[in-house]
């Protein structure tokens, strides 16, 4: 096989792994083309294993990337999320997988640091042992393993159990959709939880709340209010976004907002809503 060709069959992987570290589309694809234009200098007959050169290349560059992202994000406006990324129906259907990818996972990974962060993804995401991912981050296996419990532990603390079934969380974004749409409060209502809350990220370029909404009749208005400032003749679909149902409006065929719902015991426990522009270029099918 040729270094392309080798390139290509683990560039899936890649973006995935670079993806989960940095909870970026953007920056997951800058390191992927940065692993490529190394891979390329490269004579793949010397490498014994293409895969783990791949991987610990995309590791320690999503790393580096993460350290400086978190200096960044330190004057970033309002709240912060990751970005959503449109995902195949495959993943949806694999609890583990979808969970690894989901917003509320991305956001608890936030708490981490970069390199627990990125010990934890390629740990529990990909199931890579400890010598391996020593081998990825440039550490000892002891380190690595105290590193990986150290992270799962964090995780388990701070994570909230969402529904995982699809057909449920599906019905309920449909639900949830409609009364919004038909702006009809009492049904809007019925599929929150009474201490729901409202994370909005628009990032100082576009409408949203500069804090978090909490409460269902604050959080229920706030959401029928931003339903009426939608833009004129929207296209609103259901799409695949993160593992699962989630909500995406298209004007002019350019994603303008996301709406991804997290449930507890059938009922609307969190919402993320997108609207920084910059944050929607993974929905762009």
């Amino acid at each position: 096989m040729t270094a392309a060709e080798i390139f290509d069959a683990h560039q899936r992987k890649l973006n995935a792994v670079a993806y989960r570290v940095l909870g970026r589309v953007g920056d997951a694809e800058d390191v992927v083309q940065d692993t490529w234009l190394r891979w390329s200098t490269v004579d793949p007959a010397t490498v014994e294993d293409p895969e783990a050169y791949l991987v610990r290349v995309t590791t320690r560059l999503a790393i580096d990337r993460l350290r400086s992202a978190q200096a960044r994000r330190e004057h970033y406006v309002g709240p912060w999320l990751p970005e959503p990324l449109l995902t195949t129906p495959d993943v949806a259907d694999r609890v583990a997988l979808a969970d690894s990818v989901s917003t509320a996972m991305l956001l608890v990974l936030e708490s981490l640091s970069p390199l627990e962060r990125a010990v934890f993804v390629l740990r529990e995401a990909f199931g890579y042992s400890h010598a391996e991912i020593a081998g990825f981050v440039g550490r000892s296996e002891v380190s690595v393993r105290q590193t990986a419990a150290r992270a799962r532990a964090h995780v388990e603390e701070h994570r909230v159990r969402y529904d995982t079934d699809l057909a449920t969380r599906t019905a309920v974004t449909e639900r949830f959709l409609a009364a919004c749409a038909g702006g009809d409060l009492r049904e809007l209502i019925a599929v929150l939880a009474p201490g729901v809350e409202l994370v909005s990220d628009g990032g100082g370029l576009a409408p949203a709340p500069r804090k978090v909404i909490e409460g269902l009749d604050l959080v229920a208005r706030a959401l029928l209010t931003f339903a009426g400032r939608l833009p004129d003749a929207p296209s609103i679909r259901l799409e695949q976004v993160n593992g699962g149902p989630a909500i995406v409006v298209y004007s002019a065929g350019v994603p303008s907002t996301a709406v991804v719902l997290h449930l507890v015991d059938g009922l609307v426990h969190s919402i993320h809503l997108m609207t920084n522009p910059e944050k929607l270029k993974g929905l762009t099918a």
